[in-house]
């Protein structure tokens, strides 16, 4: 009838997401509390308020009591109304799903590479061998990401960009998340296992820290960048698992403090970026943190190539470079790459992620390419390739 009121249950009708699924999420980091003028509410629930409106209907909200009522008073609706309510129709798309896998983050496990550049090794089944390996670990780091924004979804709300993912407005439905990261999972530890129990192994440890961070880590103030550092450096070290390589203490130590450089110029970006003083949502810093985060990159960089220096005069070295001077001077575009890096964070000119920056980054990629131009050239294998 005309004058009856238009009466919506708030999961399935007028929110975009279910609340009571919301506050049990909310309550593993945090204490399960919600912010109704964060919740994303549906077009379609708005069309047909706007539409009973125009006819002269109240509009009602039906379930959590206090939740509707925070709800109907920030929407200028008449208030809580008793029953089921009405359902209204919400659709999601494949593609929002595949954008909160994050395909573009994938690029990260080309440090999947880095033990088979050192060893040289470049016969095509160790290729294949660590290209699987790469597969295992997106779909991994996709499983975490998927974790990661349902539990971050009060924080990814408040932030001008992350408001947009699928999970925080609401494209697709939590549960369907939940799913998906029971898959992806699922898909990494067997294609881990695949390649043999180390690999499998570090395929493990590489999810169980990723959850870690997800859940308590990734709040806590400068222990967060180690772990980030780690997560980066546990790559390197599954590149090595899947070909059988043995993986230098050197390498180990020269990427731990490279990715720690790279996590606090993370920081950096965001504090940059941010729209005032306060602490980021989810995150223990503030912009008076900018100073240390500036110093901890820098000590990071420098600790990176006093290592690199140190590698130089090893006997692996003298063994696998011959012409070590090439090493020293590769430590120039190196060094040009890293402060490149910091200085772009600091002014806030790059990505959030500095990895997918880097990959991305044209003149960044020229200092890499000189840098391991030098070193193969150090190495003999221009000669070996080329003649020369």
């Amino acid at each position: 009838m005309k004058d009856e009121p238009l009466v919506l249950r708030l999961a399935g009708g007028f929110l975009r997401t279910d609340p009571a699924l919301e506050r049990r999420l909310a309550g593993i980091t945090g204490d399960g509390t919600l912010r109704a003028e964060l919740l994303p509410v549906s077009g379609e629930a708005q069309a047909r308020v706007e539409a009973a409106r125009a006819e002269g209907r109240a509009v009602y909200l039906a379930g959590d009591a206090a939740l509707a009522g925070e709800l109907a008073a920030l929407h200028g609706l008449d208030g809580v109304q008793a029953g089921p309510g009405e359902r209204v129709r919400q659709s999601w798309r494949l593609r929002d799903l595949i954008r909160a896998l994050r395909p573009h983050q994938w690029v990260k496990n080309v440090l999947l590479l880095l033990p088979l550049l050192a060893s040289h090794r470049f016969e095509w089944a160790a290729l294949m061998q660590v290209a699987l390996g790469m597969v295992a670990f997106s779909a991994a780091a996709s499983s975490i990401y998927v974790v990661n924004d349902l539990l971050d979804l009060e924080a990814d709300r408040l932030h001008p960009k992350k408001c947009k993912r699928p999970f925080a407005s609401g494209a697709v439905p939590l549960r369907v998340g939940m799913a998906l990261f029971f898959l992806l999972a699922a898909v990494a530890l067997g294609l881990g296992a695949v390649l043999g129990g180390t690999f499998l192994a570090i395929t493990v440890f590489y999810v169980a820290l990723s959850l870690v961070y997800s859940f308590r880590l990734k709040r806590a103030r400068w222990v967060d960048i180690g772990a980030l550092a780690s997560l980066y450096t546990v790559r390197v070290v599954a590149g090595a698992a899947a070909v059988d390589v043995t993986t230098s203490a050197y390498m180990i130590v020269f990427v731990f403090p490279v990715f720690i450089t790279l996590g606090a110029v993370k920081r950096l970006t965001e504090l940059t970026l941010a729209k005032s003083d306060e602490r980021l949502p989810g995150r223990g810093y503030g912009r008076p943190d900018r100073g240390a985060l500036l110093n901890l990159s820098v000590a990071g960089m420098v600790a990176a190539l006093v290592i690199f220096f140190l590698y130089t005069l090893s006997a692996q070295a003298q063994m696998l470079y011959p012409d070590r001077v090439f090493l020293w001077i590769a430590m120039l575009p190196l060094a040009g790459w890293l402060f490149r890096m910091v200085r772009l964070g600091f002014y806030g000119k790059q990505d959030y992620d500095p990895i997918v920056f880097a990959l991305r980054d044209k003149r960044g990629l020229g200092l890499i390419m000189i840098t391991l131009s030098l070193m193969f050239y150090a190495a003999g294998l221009w000669a070996e390739w080329f003649g020369f």
